[in-house]
């Protein structure tokens, strides 16, 4: 396993930087609401003539449009703008993210402005940088690693295993080429991994990269996700990133999450209990982001390792919060989400939320102590969410307006669709 060219642990924005752009082709990322990446390939040579000082044109609906690509219908007035035209807002390529893909082009993730240079204020990654500069003005560098779990299914959509392999080695077979090669794929785009493991439920299986600075660990979360599908696609696998493969199964997008300052690591007695007194009394209200589809409701109403009860516990994989590591290496692992929410967005509502906590001086609630819990129902989480003024005051109106909007699109589509569990409750009646 080569030494990840990615570099680890905590670093301010201020610290991270550009590699030098390759020859060849160049593939420019930014993360959507949705968790994936829109794209587009170009000429470095144009982009190092072009692309790097004047930026690239990008559509301004990949903020507001479907799963499917389609423009959300209904938006708040302060979204207008990005449907009304279709107009183009500038791509900045983050050239501190540059990758090497297996497939010899290497990819960059990038900003997006609107032409008069000011930030996006719904896209993904800005939300998380605000958040980041404004931990950093409270003298705050966090450090963060992601879990995403995944479930690999053949051709006829059954799961790659017959059964739960938790941490098995024997009846991983028909996954072990695939495996092999994702992590040839991993080390040589120098992503740093940590761990590879089968998972719990069937056909699941977990890859985990190494702690690093926040903007980069969710980047670098979401192309491990698209070297994962592009290397299953290579096999005839699918690999699905749903929050609930089944009934009673949880595949989610753990947040471990360190804080440092100038004198060092961060402890539970002062900036990282209050950051976690934070989180618990706004996680609530922010259920939209942690669980932004349907599916995530079955996950958090079905799953026994998905605890939607807000609680906080040493070592305690139960509890929602689990607090893991001792002294300087101390870290709160954060286990809202699933693995169909957005990085950036669940990361970001992290800090805000926790940033909140300890301007308030908030205390730590007590251990193993209930404080609240996580909508149950997506009905439930839109209410809670249009009906507090607390997501526009942590991450601003205009990202409130927009995943209100998202999941209130997500709830119109799953109203209009016939799903198997109908076809099979109408059979039970006849």
């Amino acid at each position: 396993m080569v030494t990840s060219r990615h570099p680890l642990g905590p670093r301010a924005l201020a610290e991270r930087r550009p590699f030098s752009p390759p020859e060849g082709r160049l593939l420019l990322l930014v993360p959507d609401p949705h968790a994936r990446f829109a794209a587009v390939e170009l000429d470095a040579g144009f982009v190092a003539d072009e692309v790097r000082e004047h930026g690239y044109g990008l559509c301004t609906y990949v903020f507001c449009w479907s799963p499917e690509r389609t423009a959300l219908s209904t938006v708040d007035e302060s979204l207008r703008r990005y449907v009304d035209r279709y107009g183009d807002l500038r791509l900045r390529p983050d050239f501190a993210s540059l990758t090497e893909l297996p497939n010899g082009t290497a990819a960059v993730v990038c900003d997006a402005e609107w032409p008069s240079g000011e930030p996006v204020a719904v896209a993904p990654r800005q939300v998380l940088s605000a958040q980041l500069r404004a931990l950093e003005e409270v003298g705050l560098v966090p450090s963060v690693g992601i879990e995403h779990e995944v479930v690999f299914t053949g051709a006829d959509g059954a799961p790659m295993t017959g059964y739960g392999v938790d941490y098995a080695l024997g009846g991983t077979e028909k996954l072990a080429p695939l495996v092999r090669e994702l992590r040839a794929d991993v080390d040589g785009a120098g992503l740093g991994l940590e761990s590879a493991r089968a998972e719990c439920h069937p056909g699941q299986y977990e890859l985990v990269l190494r702690h690093r600075d926040a903007l980069a660990a969710c980047d670098d979360a979401m192309l491990l996700q698209h070297l994962v599908r592009t290397a299953a696609a290579r096999h005839g696998v699918e690999a699905r990133y749903l929050a609930a493969p089944e009934p009673g199964q949880g595949s989610s997008c753990h947040v471990h999450l360190s804080l440092s300052t100038a004198d060092g690591p961060a402890g539970m007695t002062g900036a990282l209990g209050h950051f976690l007194g934070g989180v618990l009394r706004d996680a609530s209200v922010l259920t939209p982001i942690w669980a932004p589809t349907w599916n995530s409701y079955v996950r958090l109403r079905t799953a026994p390792f998905s605890p939607s009860e807000l609680r906080w516990g040493t070592d305690d994989r139960t509890a929602a919060v689990r607090l893991a590591g001792r002294g300087d290496s101390a870290r709160l692992e954060f286990r809202f989400a699933g693995a169909d929410a957005q990085p950036h967005l669940v990361v970001a509502a992290l800090l805000a939320a926790g940033r909140a906590g300890i301007e308030d001086g908030l205390a730590v609630p007590r251990e193993g102590t209930p404080v609240g819990a996580l909508a149950s129902t997506p009905w439930d989480a839109l209410r809670a969410f249009t009906g507090s003024a607390r997501p526009a005051e942590l991450l601003g109106a205009e990202l409130a307006h927009q995943q209100a909007a998202l999941l209130s699109e997500e709830l119109d589509a799953g109203l209009g669709a016939v799903t198997d569990w109908q076809r099979r409750r109408a059979r039970l009646r006849a």
